[in-house]
């Protein structure tokens, strides 16, 4: 009998660049929109065929999203998929407003998918972001669109959730994170 490979094995089998890779640590470019619109067609691209191979191999409950380092570009462009469906494509994005309200609750990424961390972010984000074609656009996220579109921008930073973890709180393994029953909730 065989072992089933573990998740970031799995994540790393479709392409997902996986923890260690410098382009996950780096700070991404900006695309000069609209002349960059071309560029910034083609990493979207990518990064929704890297959304779509995840989708079929874990069910992602809580929504997702993959950054542009994530398929190996240091680029600034992300998607989110949130639980109720549709893609929201974050180009050129940056944090204009937080709120003061923060809670903290269980993570993961696609980078290094055998763990689970618990991770405090603000309850509310409000992000300016362009379209293709270089308009601006502000958007504010609540409770878990605002935890999944603030890792995504974190990725953007060369940032991974670990070190935005509490100080000495450790990551838990999928198994156990499992056993904890916990989905988000908020009030």
């Amino acid at each position: 009998m065989t072992t089933p490979p573990a998740a970031g094995d799995t994540m790393k089998s479709i392409g997902i660049v996986q923890e260690g890779d410098p382009v996950l640590t780096q700070s991404t470019q900006p695309f000069n929109l609209p002349r960059e619109e071309q560029a910034a067609r083609d990493v979207v691209m990518a990064l929704h065929a890297a959304a779509e191979r995840a989708a079929k191999v874990h069910n992602f409950s809580k929504g997702m999203g993959v950054a542009a380092p994530q398929v190996g570009v240091a680029r600034r462009a992300a998607i989110v998929r949130p639980p109720e469906g549709g893609v929201i494509v974050l180009l050129n994005p940056t944090v204009v407003d937080a709120s003061a309200e923060a809670d903290e609750q269980f993570e993961g990424c696609l980078s290094f998918f055998d763990v689970r961390g618990k991770v405090p972010r603000p309850r509310s984000l409000q992000v300016e972001y362009q379209d293709f074609d270089g308009q601006a656009r502000t958007t504010t996220f609540t409770d878990g669109l605002a935890r999944l579109v603030a890792h995504e921008l974190d990725h953007l930073d060369g940032v991974l959730y670990v070190s935005r973890m509490a100080p000495g709180t450790e990551v838990i393994t999928v198994a156990e994170y499992k056993g904890t029953g916990q989905n988000w909730t908020y009030q």
